[in-house]
């Protein structure tokens, strides 16, 4: 398949992509490229191959949902600037 100026043109404005006219062959010439790279894949012959694991078609591996860092308190009020009993504290921004 080989694009025309236009349909070059087309894909540009789709993709929010300004180009001057002098850019749209040299475009136009890598589009074709990877369009000749796909039309490449289609000839591969891939009878008996098993789909690559996706998504879909395997479980997300869980953990046990437990609290690892709880009780620290002091040690995350040490970080602060400022602080007012276990707060922290912040200029007042909107009077």
């Amino acid at each position: 398949m080989s694009l025309d100026l236009a349909t070059t043109r087309r894909i540009a404005k789709l993709a929010r992509i300004g180009l001057a006219d002098a850019e749209l062959e040299t475009v136009r010439q890598k589009l074709d490229g990877i369009l000749g790279w796909v039309d490449q894949l289609s000839e591969v012959d891939v009878e008996g191959v098993p789909p690559m694991v996706g998504t879909e078609m395997e479980a997300l591996r869980q953990r046990e949902d437990v609290v690892t860092d709880g009780n620290c308190q002091q040690a995350v009020l040490s970080c602060a600037p400022e602080t007012s009993g276990p707060f922290y504290t912040v200029p007042k921004v909107v009077e």
